[in-house]
């Protein structure tokens, strides 16, 4: 029987695959807007549209939201591999019928579907991650993972500009669909099992994965145990796991506020069309994609150094949340286009640095068990703040005035660490409470 070397590698290059796929599928909305606003409205003024484009977008991240938890059942229920199967089915076959829509019922519909579906792929991430990858490699894996989604910004503007010169907004939500279930033929013929079971892992790597990660001895015997494996209502009356929740909820919306709001706000702010928005919006991606990579990184060589998870964690974190809090203050008065872009770029690079490390918290403090559970909810939790501030954002906007949005991006970016310092006073493998 064939093996395969690096086979976890592998799984997480087409997991981040799929977050490429995801963003192309997510974008491809904003990027169209303008010239969707001007068939499907027009003669509205640019309030009206924005307040259009709002309730969809926040109907999109609601659904997103119920997504999460619904997915990290499923997930635990049915594993990663039909999980994700799943997910990125539903989710091609929703985005294809965006070229239907006819106003904003319509497109709140297919949005809402998307949404549902878009959210296993983060739950199904952090599971995959606690499979296939011992606990010093996963804030790695993770910032892999993440640097799908900021590469998947970054070539969802261009590409949909490209299509814009030749195909109508219709067709080319017909065709971003597609990518999806090309996909899933590598995934189904690649990702056969879990690490213990699969035919085509090497002895030598599936021992790696899995003893790198009994990082447990529960009852001091000697032997190291499965993990802790709470129930629900116990995973959700620990303090650490509200930790995980409180500072989701509040790091998230800050790249839904930019992911949601770029597109629109080059539009509104600096008058860029469809074609100028694809060729500038991607840059604060390119941020993003080199945060993923530096914060998982740096997490990897402080542990391999000797440092401690919770040390480790801890820096990361408050290293990126102090890389995005002045970007906040400096987005009041960019000048240009290109410098808020810029601005965005070193804002989202501090985010992703700061992310990829709060998303391995469930699988550094609980057993992969319960991860994908306690990743839902973190996601639930960190959509629905994305839902209210985007809501929020035609109100707090009004008139071309952004300076409020991003004043509360920064306040969110403190919420986030004292959530992770207070709530997580030590992030290491938990014991049971009794």
């Amino acid at each position: 029987m064939k093996k395969i070397q690096g086979l976890r590698w592998w799984v997480v290059m087409l997991v981040a695959l799929a977050a490429v796929v995801n963003y192309i599928d997510r974008q491809a909305f904003g990027a169209l807007w303008p010239d969707i606003a001007e068939e499907l409205f027009p003669g509205k003024g640019k309030d009206y549209t924005k307040g259009v484009y709002g309730t969809i977008s926040a109907v999109f991240i609601l659904s997103y939201a119920a997504g999460q938890t619904i997915f990290g059942k499923i997930f635990d229920w049915i594993g990663t591999r039909l999980g994700f199967a799943i997910s990125i089915g539903v989710w091609s076959f929703a985005t294809m019928l965006h070229a239907f829509a006819q106003g904003m019922l319509s497109f709140s519909i297919f949005r809402s579907l998307l949404g549902i579906a878009e959210a296993g792929n983060w739950p199904g991430a952090a599971k995959a991650n606690a499979e296939w990858f011992p606990t010093k490699e996963r804030a790695f894996a993770q910032g892999i993972f993440n640097s799908g989604a900021a590469i998947g910004g970054i070539v969802a503007y261009p590409v949909i500009g490209i299509l814009s010169i030749y195909l109508s907004w219709q067709a080319i939500f017909v065709c971003v669909g597609l990518m999806g279930f090309l996909w899933l033929l590598p995934w189904l013929y690649l990702v056969k099992a879990p690490p213990e079971r699969h035919p085509w892992l090497t002895e030598n790597e599936k021992k790696y994965i899995l003893t790198g990660q009994k990082n447990q001895d529960l009852d001091s015997d000697g032997h190291y145990d499965d993990g802790y494996t709470p129930d629900t209502a116990e995973l959700l009356g620990r303090k650490e796991s509200w930790g995980v929740i409180i500072a989701s909820a509040a790091i998230d919306p800050i790249w839904w506020l930019f992911i949601v709001w770029i597109p629109i706000y080059l539009n509104e702010v600096f008058g860029l069309n469809v074609k100028d928005i694809a060729f500038s919006a991607w840059v604060p991606y390119v941020g993003a994609m080199f945060g993923a990579w530096f914060g998982g990184l740096l997490a990897q060589n402080r542990l391999s150094s000797g440092w401690s998870v919770n040390k480790t964690r801890k820096m990361v974190i408050t290293l990126g949340c102090f890389i995005m809090i002045p970007c906040f203050i400096l987005l009041k008065a960019p000048g240009s286009a290109m410098n808020a872009v810029m601005i965005m770029a070193v804002l989202l690079f501090g985010f992703q640095t700061a992310i990829g490390n709060v998303q391995t918290l469930p699988s550094d403090m609980f057993s992969g068990k319960v991860v994908g559970t306690l990743s839902g909810f973190a996601g639930t939790a960190a959509k629905l703040g994305a839902f209210g501030l985007t809501a929020l954002i035609p109100l707090l906007t009004a008139g071309g005035n952004y300076t409020p949005a991003f004043l509360i991006g920064g306040a969110l970016a403190v919420i986030a660490l004292i959530a992770v310092w207070v709530l997580c006073p030590k992030i290491e493998p938990l014991k049971p409470l009794r």
